[in-house]
């Protein structure tokens, strides 16, 4: 091995011994890659390494170290290999700068997922380049390799959805033009359709002259808080409604047990009974809003059906019911249970078990990986033409069954009752 100056401190506590040496002799712990080099060189050919990571003995013991290694042949007067040129760049300080920066980029990201944090910006108002960092610029539709770089503030304004964007570019040039806190909320629309929300924070910093100079802040996804909102509100309508559809249920049971009954205490005992069927049938219902679908047992299409009805069935051609055993799971149970039960509490409001001649008959079926379940309804009032707006209990009816199940409903105004048609996939009914 003969080798300049810089090798000689390369190899630290190798050198002096090292030059002059073989090099397998000279790098033992190394030997089988040297082996390879030489092998290569002499035979013409050439090597090159990028942060090659190799274990030396420079200083008695072991030391990761990493290098950019190119290797050449020597050519002799012949034009044969005679040796092999060697040029060593150690770059070990540079990768465990990068990696020690790529281990501080990753606790920062997790610190910021932890707290919601999308990131922070810094908008050059002058030059109109908005910086962030990559997870920043992808959250908002932006090129990730533009964060750093800089982009136009257009191309940010871009990502936020269309309802928003107008407000909140009005609300920027408020605080441009008046130093007030900036502070919004609003909603991210990505390339895929996905909605989330964030809220942003910031200020505008002023240059020599008191123009705007800079606006910088940081944005949260507050996207969690927002679904438990909306979902608040929802429970609070739901509860409403459910409310109402008590009262209106106890009004038909005690028209039920008014025609039936003979005296005044068989209409009681006519009217607990029902009243403790339509408890029953609330039993299946209420997980839904208390969010305890999995405290809810498998149980059988039949048996849903059954208990959602009885409350009604006042004689023998009022609830006719038919269809094979078919499973379902408790966190379906909840939605099956209340597109079910949406559906009696109207018919006893408004339709076939309105009167006293009204019937409701439902059939069903598992056919192609599916649940067709039918709900047909005759004798009650004549249908003059479908209702022009849905109510909430449709509203929840559809998300019983579409959002929940992956379903399908379709509502069929017959002028003699309505016809309503369930499909389900069998498998989201077992869960």
């Amino acid at each position: 091995m003969i080798y300049n100056d810089a090798y000689s401190v390369f190899a630290g506590g190798r050198h002096p011994v090292l030059f002059g040496s073989k090099v397998r002799e000279g790098w033992p712990e190394v030997a089988d890659f040297n082996d390879n080099v030489m092998n290569v060189g002499l035979s013409g050919g050439t090597l090159s390494y990028r942060d090659q990571e190799l274990t030396l003995y420079r200083k008695g013991v072991p030391e990761q170290v990493w290098m950019n290694l190119n290797y050449s042949p020597v050519l002799d007067e012949s034009g044969r290999p005679a040796g092999v040129l060697a040029i060593v760049v150690e770059t070990t300080e540079r990768v465990l700068a990068e990696r020690a920066l790529a281990k501080a980029k990753e606790r920062l990201t997790q610190a910021l997922n932890a707290s919601g944090m999308v990131g922070t910006f810094d908008w050059d108002v002058e030059s109109d380049t908005f910086y962030s960092d990559s997870r920043f610029a992808e959250m908002f539709s932006v090129d990730p390799a533009k964060g750093e770089k800089g982009a136009p503030l257009a191309e940010y304004l871009a990502g936020i959805h269309p309802k928003d964007v107008d407000r909140i570019a009005a609300a920027v040039n408020d605080t441009l033009a008046t130093g007030k806190k900036y502070v919004q909320e609003y909603r991210l629309l990505s390339k895929d359709g996905t909605i989330r929300w964030v809220e942003a924070r910031g200020e505008c910093l002023h240059g020599e002259h008191g123009k705007p100079s800079r606006f910088v802040g940081v944005v949260v996804d507050i996207t969690s808080q927002k679904d438990a909102q909306e979902r608040q509100r929802l429970l609070a309508r739901e509860a409403n409604h459910r409310v109402k559809n008590i009262f209106a249920n106890f009004h038909a049971m005690i028209g039920l047990s008014a025609r039936s009954a003979r005296t005044p205490q068989e209409m009681a005992q006519a009217l607990r009974g029902r009243l403790d069927a339509l408890l029953r049938a609330k039993d299946l219902v209420r997980p839904g809003i208390m969010g305890t679908e999995h405290q809810s047992g498998r149980t059988t299409v039949d048996a849903v059906v059954r208990t959602v009805l009885r409350p009604y069935d006042d004689g023998p051609s009022r609830i006719i019911v038919s269809g094979p055993d078919v499973a379902v799971g408790p966190k379906a149970v909840t939605s099956l249970a209340l597109a079910l039960h949406e559906s009696a509490t109207n018919a006893a409001k408004y339709g076939a078990l309105l009167e006293p001649n009204g019937s409701i008959h439902v059939k069903w079926k598992a056919q192609g990986g599916q649940l067709c379940l039918e709900w047909e309804e005759t004798g009650g009032p004549a249908i003059a033409a479908p209702p022009q707006a849905s109510g909430f209990g449709s509203v929840l009816t559809e998300r019983s069954i579409t959002n929940q199940l992956r379903g399908k409903i379709v509502h069929d105004w017959r002028r003699n009752g309505l016809t309503l048609r369930l499909t389900v996939p069998l498998d989201r009914l077992a869960v």
